[in-house]
């Protein structure tokens, strides 16, 4: 915990690759001092098709899932550096978004709580 999920055109992987990708949202999550360094995760899904607004263009979503526990002010600074870190990489693409949703902690298990 926490999850980072980027979904994404193939085609941005020829500017960054996925482990750039990587490497600067790491960087980006960890200075928000919300989590510990070594729970956050990050995974890149490149998509060959799809379809924004009925045609081809590039685009990266970022899904967040994590713990709940954070203000809403820490999860959208947490948003919007997201968006600023992709944004200096991604000069030219349009769309770029991520959304931030929790884990309610009454539900949630993992092996290592067994």
């Amino acid at each position: 915990m926490p999850h980072f999920v980027v979904d994404c055109s193939q085609a941005i992987l020829k500017i960054q690759d996925e482990e750039s990708i990587i490497t600067r949202l790491h960087r980006v999550v960890n200075a928000s001092g919300l989590f510990q360094e070594s729970d956050i995760k990050i995974r890149v899904n490149p998509f060959a098709i799809n379809s924004v607004g009925g045609g081809r263009e590039d685009f990266i979503h970022t899904f967040a899932w994590i713990m709940e526990g954070r203000t809403v002010e820490q999860r959208a600074a947490l948003s919007k550096a997201i968006v600023t870190e992709l944004a200096a990489m991604f000069p030219e693409l349009p769309r770029i978004a991520v959304n931030v949703a929790e884990f309610e902690k009454a539900t949630y298990f993992n092996r290592a709580m067994l």
